[in-house]
């Protein structure tokens, strides 16, 4: 599946909410449901192993805590022994499985060539570390050290690791400022970058924790291609989406020196009217998070494409 970005106004004011933050396609529940998808997992002898092994490592599960999932308890086998239970992480990956990732508008700031300015043909761009700009520009990002990690899964391929795609993520910064957008900004490029999924299908970016602005719940963008060389030539994507941090992380950080701004904005925005996720309560872009204000937090997400 293919999709393309939708270039958003240029003169949009980061600071208000954006009309145009809003569902590229309609997401569809009932494909949970239906015989397709059932008949995907129900002796599909492999199934538990491969996802073992493309969801988030240590610190990053994708999904929701473990506490929240409650796998059926496994039945006996032969002679009475009791294998044990698919973790909740695998369980959440196996659910999710043949659901796409709700597909999103890149928003009015994506620096990819879309609406302005493009980051992905600058050399440097493909990096782990983000926090700091690169190329000409040498500006750093200041805030709580996040981590994220997102699992690519290729759902036509019976939810396979998508080794070898490419993510380019970006988010705004702890004042909720876009850079190479934002006045005072537009010689930054700082939390922008690119990263190749591994044989796991994973990408791993190390960040700081953004911040809050009116009209939009706390999040991530990013875009999945097909190949690195299409990430840094700035083609066609094979998804847009976005990940939405958790209320408990965003409550924590948000209560720390520098992120005073995000709690007014925190007040007047829920999950429900968020102008992206609120369709579903983002349910298939809640991150899983673990970690304090004070020590820096992880972040992971399945993204079935």
């Amino acid at each position: 599946m293919t999709t393309f970005r939708t270039p958003e106004d240029p003169g949009a004011d980061a600071r208000q909410p954006h009309p145009n933050h809003d569902r590229g396609l309609d997401f569809d529940l009932s494909t949970m449901m239906s015989r397709r998808f059932l008949g995907r997992f129900l002796g599909a002898g492999g199934a538990v192993a491969a996802l073992a092994a493309c969801t988030p490592g240590q610190g990053t599960p994708a999904g929701p805590s473990p506490s929240s999932v409650s796998p059926s308890p496994a039945a006996p086998a032969p002679g009475g022994i009791v294998p044990a239970p698919a973790s909740p992480t695998v369980t959440r990956a196996i659910t999710e499985c043949g659901v796409d990732i709700p597909k999103e508008t890149a928003g009015p700031f994506p620096a990819d060539g879309s609406n302005g300015p493009d980051a992905l043909t600058a050399s440097g761009v493909v990096r782990r570390d983000i926090t700091s700009s690169f190329g000409a520009f040498s500006g750093k990002a200041e805030g709580v050290p996040l981590t994220f990690t997102l699992t690519l899964l290729d759902n036509a391929n019976g939810c396979r690791p998508l080794a070898g795609a490419a993510v380019y993520a970006w988010h705004c910064d702890r004042d909720g400022k876009y850079s190479m957008y934002d006045s005072g900004l537009a010689n930054e490029n700082y939390l922008r970058g690119v990263q190749e999924a591994d044989a796991n299908g994973q990408v791993t970016f190390t960040s700081i924790f953004p911040g809050a602005y009116p009209g939009r719940w706390p999040h991530i963008h990013f875009e999945v291609f097909e190949s690195m060389s299409n990430a840094t030539t700035a083609g066609q994507v094979l998804a847009v989406s976005q990940i939405a941090l958790t209320q408990a992380a965003c409550d924590d950080v948000y209560a720390t020196s520098g992120y005073e701004g995000s709690v007014a904005a925190m007040r007047r925005t829920t999950l429900q009217s968020d102008s992206v996720f609120r369709d579903d309560g983002g349910i298939y872009q809640l991150a899983t998070m673990t970690g304090s204000a004070a020590q820096g937090y992880t972040a992971g997400l399945n993204v079935t494409i």
